[in-house]
């Protein structure tokens, strides 16, 4: 038995043909397997259910019924989901406890959550205020100001300032809502 050759060179010059490439020339893209085709079968089929049996199939899945005022689009459309999700992996646990994590922090307001604000850890944020300038340098987990760790930049702003302020908007991270109008306008 010979044994088994990953380099593609090494194959060619072992008389071996070279691996073969599939519909858009890669040959990583391969062959659909009857287990993706049986999934795509189900979830095509899933439009022309009644919604009785799309509720049956929620019921099954989730152990509860669909919620209330549930459209039949929407509740197709998870459906499809799990059982995509059930053949090819749903989310991994690290993003899974992050995700969890995020949505408790927003529930309880102790994080503000802005997907577009996106800082490194080790930056610095350097605000100007009454005279006297204010350094916060980012975490993975938070920030600091002044040798205390806060979860937020609106509690800095508002240590700062003794009032309610947006720390985002507060340390400039942020476009004011008329000067983002007047972009909008100049294009």
């Amino acid at each position: 038995m010979k044994p088994a050759i990953n380099d593609a060179l090494a194959r060619q010059h072992a008389g071996e043909p070279p691996p073969v490439r599939h519909r858009n020339g890669h040959r990583h893209d391969r062959p659909r397997s009857a287990d993706n085709t049986e999934v795509e079968r189900q979830i095509a089929g899933l439009a022309n259910r009644p919604t009785q049996d799309l509720r049956v199939a929620w019921r099954q899945l989730h152990h509860t019924g669909p919620p209330l005022g549930l459209s039949r689009d929407l509740m197709i459309r998870a459906l499809a989901h799990q059982l995509q999700e059930q053949r090819y992996g749903g989310i991994g646990r690290a993003l899974r406890r992050r995700l969890q994590s995020l949505a408790g922090a927003s529930e309880k307001a102790t994080l503000a959550v802005d997907p577009g604000l996106v800082l490194k850890a080790g930056t610095t944020l350097v605000r100007q205020w009454r005279g006297h300038t204010h350094t916060v340098l980012v975490h993975t987990d938070g920030f600091e100001h002044e040798g205390q760790r806060y979860r937020s930049l609106t509690a800095i702003a508002e240590q700062i300032t003794e009032a309610h302020w947006s720390g985002p908007r507060f340390f400039g991270l942020t476009k004011r809502a008329s000067a983002a109008v007047g972009a909008e306008a100049d294009r």
